[in-house]
């Protein structure tokens, strides 16, 4: 590479500079601390660890996702993390172990082989929060409520809540007996909402016509709220673990709102995302304007049984990028004090308290007074000067 590309980077991998990484690290801290307040504990998880540990329970789009390298101390394969929930869910399966609820969020970088969208970063900040070891509605409940005061904290208005559920679609297809070709067939034709070639799939494989009839209305099945009560008509005679699922959707519905009366929900009971690793309920955050979620999640139950610990699991995760980037919330760096370069013991006692109280006092380390231009690059608007002995600190 000539040097005149070397400072080029990678499609998808950006750096960050000062006035938006501290827009970034202001929004992490802001929904870090808005976590803690619910409970939830900050963990770190390793950067890189071993395949088959990191892949756990994940989508075959997360393989597909995942940066792979060989360990030249083992020879084992190791990747690099594409997701950070298999690396929380160890956490508490193995490390924790605890046996009532646990609560975890995190805020990382993660590395993919390729954007997951138009204008996405393939280095993206994923912030997110999960809880393990219980399976009532209480926890997708709170999750989604959390998902929702997430956004609202950093000034993103007009959200869309969008609930789905993943065990519909798979109680009436174990129902109705389809191979796994035939299931992977319909999948890809309900995820694309591809509803003549879904019809045709089914009028070939599915003899009872009232299940039948069931799958096909479910892929047309989204909307605003009356879209649920439309579910319990069309599944009122069908199997118990239909009903009980959609029951479980109302009771969610009914807690959320309890908790955010003036909530925009919706509902996409055809969404599968996730489908081979999420167990039940699915929830996504959108905007106008917006094309995709902003962010998302779901319940994975049994993710842990790798690790030798079973455990009801929910949780939702953003990209921080993209979260900073819609955020209307103003982070305007405080200006400094600009100190002179000397060597005197009261100044630097002085430069000491200051820093102590907040304040920031960068030392000048030219010769000559600071001109503007000098000021705005360093963003001060005061200065320390020595008055009768004292140093005092005065406007520019």
């Amino acid at each position: 590479m000539s040097d005149a590309k070397r400072w080029l980077l990678p499609d998808g991998v950006e750096e960050i500079l000062p006035a938006e990484a501290y827009k970034l690290e202001s929004l992490r801290r802001r929904l870090l601390d808005l976590y803690e307040s619910w409970g939830y504990q900050l963990v770190i998880t390793p950067l890189i660890e071993f395949l088959d540990s990191l892949l756990v329970g994940s989508s075959h789009d997360l393989d597909l996702h995942t940066f792979k390298i060989t360990d030249q101390l083992t020879g084992r394969m190791m990747g690099i993390r594409a997701d950070i929930t298999p690396q929380a869910a160890r956490i508490d399966a193995h490390r924790l172990n605890r046996e009532g609820p646990v609560r975890l969020c995190y805020a990382d970088n993660v590395l993919h082989t390729k954007p997951r969208g138009i204008m996405t970063s393939r280095v993206p900040i994923r912030i997110g929060a999960e809880l393990y070891g219980h399976s009532g509605v209480e926890c997708d409940v709170e999750l989604i409520c959390l998902m929702y005061e997430t956004l609202s904290a950093i000034a993103i208005d007009e959200i869309h809540i969008v609930l789905g559920h993943v065990g519909i679609f798979r109680s009436l297809v174990e129902k109705a007996g389809l191979d796994a070709e035939i299931e992977q067939s319909l999948f890809e034709a309900v995820q694309r909402k591809a509803y003549d070639e879904i019809d045709s799939v089914l009028d070939a494989s599915v003899k009872d016509k009232d299940l039948q009839s069931m799958l096909k209305q479910l892929s047309r099945l989204s909307g605003d709220e009356s879209t649920l009560q439309d579910a319990l008509g069309v599944f009122s005679n069908a199997p118990d673990s239909v009903k009980a699922e959609l029951q479980e959707l109302v009771a969610i519905v009914e807690g959320v709102k309890q908790q955010i009366p003036d909530i925009v929900l919706c509902f996409d009971l055809c969404e599968l995302r996730g489908y081979e690793y999420h167990t039940g309920i699915v929830f996504a955050a959108y905007i106008p304007e917006h094309g995709r979620a902003v962010a998302k999640g779901g319940r994975y139950d049994h993710i842990g049984e790798v690790f030798g610990r079973a455990r009801p699991a929910s949780g939702f995760d953003s990209d921080l990028k993209v979260l900073a980037k819609l955020s209307t919330k103003e982070f305007t760096q405080k200006a400094g004090i600009v100190a002179p370069n000397l060597n005197d013991e009261g100044l630097r006692e002085t430069i000491s308290k200051l820093r102590e109280q907040g304040e920031i006092v960068i030392v000048n380390l030219a010769d000559q007074p600071l001109d503007n231009n000098d000021q705005q690059e360093m963003n001060c608007d005061r200065q320390l000067v020595n008055k009768g002995g004292a140093w005092v600190v005065e406007t520019l």
